[in-house]
This record gives C-alpha cells, sequence and structure tokens, in this order.
C-alpha cells in the first residue's frame, strides 16, 4: 500500500527535525536524503509534502519557493522586519541597509520597526529611512506604544522579524500574542550586545492569515553570512535610488566615481540620505569581489 502523501507548512526548524502543520496537527518530521542531494535544505516556511511514519514522519519534498533567505533561513516570506534601536544595543544603520538591500533584492517588503523609543525616540533614524521611502514603525515593549500600527502593518502577511541581538524582537513578540510567553535577554552594558535568546527559527500564528517568524539574532558580525547581491543588481535593491536609475551619463555606471552620475549627485545634494549611499558602496566594494563562478 503507498505511503499517504500530504502537504503542510513547516513551522518550526530545530537540529535536523522539523515540525509540519497539517490538518489533523503538527507532525514531527525528518528530512530525505534526496533533498540533500538536490541541494534543498528544508526551512521554515516551506511548503512540504510529507509521509507518516507512526508518531513521525518525513519530509518527501519542498514545494517551489517564492523567495528564501539564508540569514535569518526562512522562505516563503511576505515581508521582513527590522528591528533597530538607538540605545543599548545601537543599531548600525549599514546593517539595516544591509538587510533592507537583501530584501529589496528578492522582491520583499521591508518594514523598520524602531523599538525601544521610550528610551530614546531615534528621530534620526526615523528621519533617514522614512526619507528613504520605508515604512518605519516607532515602538516600544515597555509601554505598548506603536503595536496596533505594527499588527495591522503584518496583517496576513507571514513575516520575519529580525535585527540584532537584545533590540527586542522577542518582547515585542510577546505583546504581540502575549500566550507565547518567549524567553527574552539582557542586554550588556558593557558590549551593548544582547544574548541570543531565539536559538532556531520558528513560525508563530497571530491569527489564521497572519504568521510571524521569531529569528536568532545577529550583530554586525555576522553579515559576511547573508545572501549575495550581484553588484550590477545592488542599484535596484535601494528603492531610493529608482528616480535616478536610467539618468546617468552611461548606461553601465556603478555610482561611485563616473561622471554625470544622477546618484551620486542626488546624494551631494541630501536627495538620497548620505547614510544610504555609503552603505551602497561598501555593499558594491564587497559585491566586486564576488565571483559567480565559484559558487557554482
Amino acid at each position: 500500500m503507498a505511503e499517504k502523501l500530504e502537504t503542510g507548512r513547516i513551522v518550526r526548524s530545530l537540529s535536523g527535525f522539523y515540525d509540519v502543520v497539517l490538518p489533523d496537527g503538527t507532525l514531527t518530521c525528518k528530512a530525505r536524503g534526496i533533498l540533500r542531494k538536490q541541494g534543498l535544505s528544508p526551512l521554515t516556511g516551506d511548503m512540504a509534502v510529507v509521509t507518516r511514519q507512526g508518531e513521525k514522519g518525513m519530509v518527501e519534498q519542498i514545494l517551489p519557493r517564492k523567495n528564501s533567505f539564508v540569514r535569518p533561513a526562512v522562505a516563503n516570506v511576505d515581508a521582513l522586519v527590522i528591528f533597530a534601536a538607538n540605545v543599548n544595543p545601537v543599531t548600525e544603520p549599514f546593517l539595516i541597509d544591509r538587510v533592507t538591500a537583501i530584501a529589496g533584492n528578492k522582491g520583499v517588503e521591508s518594514i523598520l520597526c524602531v523599538n525601544k523609543t521610550d528610551l530614546d525616540r531615534a528621530e534620526e533614524l526615523v528621519r533617514v529611512y522614512t526619507h528613504a521611502g520605508f515604512r518605519v514603525i516607532s515602538t516600544s515593549a515597555e509601554t505598548g506604544a506603536g503595536l496596533e500600527e505594527l499588527r495591522q502593518a503584518i496583517q496576513g502577511k507571514l513575516t520575519a522579524f529580525t535585527g540584532n541581538s537584545g533590540v527586542g524582537k522577542s518582547s515585542i513578540l510577546n505583546r504581540l500574542c502575549p500566550n507565547l510567553a518567549l524567553p527574552t535577554g539582557e542586554v550588556s552594558e558593557k558590549l551593548g550586545r544582547g544574548r541570543h535568546t531565539t536559538r532556531h527559527v520558528e513560525l508563530f500564528p497571530l491569527d489564521a492569515e497572519t504568521f510571524v517568524m521569531d529569528t536568532p539574532g545577529f550583530s554586525s558580525f555576522d553579515t559576511d553570512q547573508m545572501d549575495i547581491i550581484l553588484k550590477e543588481n545592488l542599484q535596484y535593491a535601494f528603492p531610493d535610488f529608482g528616480p535616478y536609475l536610467g539618468k546617468c551619463q552611461f548606461h553601465d555606471c556603478s555610482h561611485r566615481k563616473e561622471p554625470d552620475c544622477a546618484i551620486r549627485e542626488a546624494a551631494e545634494a541630501g536627495d538620497i540620505e548620505r547614510t544610504r549611499y555609503d552603505s551602497y558602496l561598501k555593499l558594491y566594494e564587497k559585491a566586486a569581489q564576488y565571483k559567480e563562478w565559484e559558487h557554482k
């Protein structure tokens, strides 16, 4: 008798085991070795075809993804919420720009959540990213400010929460869904970094149509593990560059040193935020070192 095939969503990935939500409950599965041979590793957010083997199961197939990320290791994301703060720990703008560029390169909406505003309103951070065209929401896990706006922004979406450790992702998620009681970490005053309280990627339902992934926190030291963007695609990953693309003197302008570059002129005029342009230059330098053929 052939094994029955069932389809569900992976909501938790931990140490080679995958929790898959099916119509009658959650089934803990391992993955078939053939998936590894195919270069596929199941990710939280994947839609998977599974079979039952007693009380456990086996992931037989990963259905086509609309997108996937390396760090955080998630799939089928509708929006990425990047958490930042201007107080213990202070978030580096370059880290925000790196993550939003990765999301933009994959066509995923970025929402910037500026947290801990009860301690520091981070007005400059809010101004820069509002000017750059991102949706920016100011929140406080302590007071509850901004939580309703955030809830409305992610309604009906599969969203990944990400950001540097200690910035308050789990605290905000606990406020959005109190019955989760996720552990939260203290921030080291000396290092200005939080402890990694989230050690795996898990998807939580806020309602029947809204899912949130809380992902392990990262610091600026982890950015080399993130997805690579080819240098020729990088300009399109900065939405604030959009109005100026195609207006440079050279059609293949890298927007660094070429004459009559519309992007550089916009940055010098303040129409593009200088920190954003500086981040582009740093990312371009990193992307220029990437040899696509070496990673085939």
